[in-house]
């Protein structure tokens, strides 16, 4: 590359940097005074490109292209509010990992409201008037607007720091990102400061959304992918700092540009093609980034944050009523295949919620007991799937050496990624368990030589006995039932001990003798290990796999199953997935819209049940003088 295409690429960097600044800070306002992980943030953006699009197509022209930019992020803030008002404000004091399902759940019915109100086609909007044109910088033509974005990320962020900085609303929302509780001691409207940043929030993210209606369609897609932008970028840059997120977009942003315009590069020995590095670009900065500098590069340590949700009670052992519940639900499972000879696709879906349940527990086992948040646990998943479908592939072993070796090939990853991840906490923690799961996608994704890339594998079916449906079920269940004992044995040895003790006061653990950071680190490779088991029954259960068995939806889904059912307990996760699973499946065969109506349901139930099913549930039972 030339030193002239060098700098082209540059400055094409800083126009993206823009959008990416736009909705990053807006999450990290969200995030800094109310502390919700508002997963629903990329769905602003995703409706500032489409209501964008309705203005600019509908009325056109100047007014209706500039004044519908300035529309979108004045609607996109107001919805922002009323979400803020009609749903967060009833779930402040519910578990903070609650919260974050039920903007989950918002992802869902904004992704199928885009759908019915604009249809399932990209929708590329008009040339912005005024910047139809290109300049020639260093060879090159460079379109106006981009030069335009270049200017407004710099202009936003100034406003920002006036904003913060010389205006009592600006003290306010740095004094509530500091201890919002004193802010409430001292007379503050609570609710009207975390209504005004939400709805500012979401007017940021609007507003990055609709400047990039003239370069990038409006798409239904879009939405996970600002998330996970946004999440990065606030992460890199540190929670709460605003110039840290427009450093962190512009390094974000160059490194994507130049690599692709690097390209392919033959270094003699090797050839590596880096525009296929844009996958996981982002992710790979993040990681290096978080392993340095572990709160961001201008974010600070944050002592404990008090958090306004109701204490959470300890996890109990099993009473006699609940394990005599567990037999009979055991003894109805194994009864399952003679009551499924009419109905094959019932052992399916029996099949399906079994390995939703070893996924879900495993997760459940470091976020409930060991309090480690992760966005990334597909990646033990994905490696246990690939793991014994390529070895039946290449190497043509038998099914049992590949069950045995996927839950191993789980364990390294988990070891390998728990060793960095257990250094950090909270989001950090989690941002950090999601890029490598996203490395580990992208890795599979392009290595199309080994994994097969797109297409995945195929043609990984179980052989005799199991590949009838109801042997394999039994398989299965058996698998179940020993990865749910495991970590229920885990738990309650000194080992889940030592573990909730670093959960729960990590300073008075180290002062008693227990090694925290290792005790966090086992309890990964544990965690993966059981994933690993779900992962290699899903390949043979499937009988093909694809790069989708590691993308973030199934790490998401699988934060659902938990919180679902409840993290406090330990049949939280079992409940969860069941329900999840079986209402997935229910509901996708009902309406094409089925996302929407699969979010109602969720958020029904987080209104309903905040404790989630389990734990309200067992709540109720003690009221009524019971003990479960």
């Amino acid at each position: 590359m030339t030193l002239n295409a060098f700098l082209f690429q540059i400055l094409n960097g800083l126009s993206s940097a823009s959008g990416l600044f736009l909705i990053a800070a807006g999450l990290s306002l969200i995030f800094g005074v109310t502390r919700i992980v508002n997963l629903a943030h990329g769905s602003l953006y995703m409706l500032g490109t489409y209501i964008a699009y309705t203005f600019a197509t509908k009325i056109g022209g100047v007014t209706g292209f500039w004044g519908g930019i300035i529309a979108t992020a004045l609607i996109v803030g107001l919805l922002g509010a009323l979400i803020e008002i009609v749903l967060l404000r009833r779930i402040y004091r519910a578990p903070e990992l609650f919260q974050l399902l039920a903007t989950f759940a918002l992802v869902l019915v904004i992704n199928d409201a885009a759908l019915w109100l604009w249809g399932p086609a990209d929708l590329l909007g008009p040339r912005a008037p005024g910047f139809r044109g290109a300049v020639e910088i260093l060879g090159r033509r460079l379109p106006t607007y981009d030069l335009f974005l270049i200017v407004i990320g710099p202009l936003v962020l100034l406003a920002l720091h006036l904003t913060l900085t010389r205006t009592r609303f600006g003290r306010l929302i740095r004094a509530a990102t500091q201890d919002r509780e004193m802010v409430g001691a001292l007379g503050v409207n609570q609710a009207v400061l975390f209504t005004s940043v939400f709805a500012l929030g979401a007017a940021l993210a609007g507003l990055g959304g609709a400047l990039q209606i003239a370069r990038e369609p409006a798409n239904l897609a879009t939405d996970l992918i600002a998330l996970g932008d946004a999440f990065v970028v606030v992460v890199v840059g540190g929670m709460g700092s605003i110039p840290g997120a427009y450093l962190a977009a512009v390094i974000i942003a160059e490194v994507r540009a130049l690599c692709v315009g690097i390209g392919t590069v033959d270094f003699g020995f090797v050839t590596i093609n880096f525009s296929k590095f844009t996958l996981v670009a982002e992710f790979l900065v993040m990681a290096i980034v978080l392993i340095v500098r572990p709160f961001g590069l201008l974010g600070k340590a944050q002592g404990a944050v008090r958090s306004i949700a109701e204490p959470e009670e300890p996890i109990r052992p099993a009473t006699p009523m609940l394990k005599a519940l567990g037999v009979v639900v055991l003894v109805g499972l194994l009864c399952l295949p003679l009551l499924a000879q009419g109905s094959p696709y019932l052992l399916v879906l029996g099949i399906d919620v079994l390995i939703a349940v070893i996924f879900a527990t495993s997760l459940h086992f470091i976020m409930g007991p060991g309090g480690m948040h992760s966005f990334g646990h597909a990646a033990y998943f994905g490696l246990g799937a690939y793991g014994a479908a390529l070895l039946v592939k290449w190497l043509a072993l038998p099914m049992g050496v590949a069950l045995i070796a996927a839950p191993l090939l789980a364990l390294c990853g988990a070891l390998l990624f728990g060793w960095f991840a257990v250094r950090l906490s909270g989001v950090y923690l989690a941002m950090l368990t999601l890029a490598f799961a996203q490395i580990v996608w992208a890795a599979v994704f392009q290595w199309e030589g080994f994994t097969g890339g797109s297409n995945g594998v195929i043609g990984v079916w179980p052989p005799a006995p199991f590949d009838k449906s109801w042997a394999y079920f039994l398989l299965t269940l058996v698998l179940a039932v020993a990865a749910v004992l495991l970590l229920r044995r885990f738990l309650f040895a000194p080992f889940g001990y030592a573990m909730r003790a670093g959960r729960d006061s990590p300073l008075r653990a180290e002062a008693i003798g227990i090694d925290v950071k290792r005790v966090h680190w086992l309890a990964f490779g544990v965690a993966g290990l059981v994933c690993g088991i779900g992962g290699g029954l899903f390949a043979f259960a499937k009988g093909s796999i694809s790069p989708e068995t590691i993308h973030i939806n199934r790490s998401i889904d699988g934060l659902v199953m938990v919180l679902l059912g409840g993290v406090q307990t330990l049949t939280g996760p079992i409940a969860g997935a069941s329900v999840f699973a079986v209402l997935h499946d229910t509901v996708m065969r009902q309406t094409e819209y089925w996302r929407a109506l699969m979010g109602a349901i969720i958020l029904l139930l987080v209104l309903t049940f905040p404790q989630g099913i389990v734990g309200a549930f067992a709540s109720l039972w003690r009221k009524a003088g019971g003990r479960l």
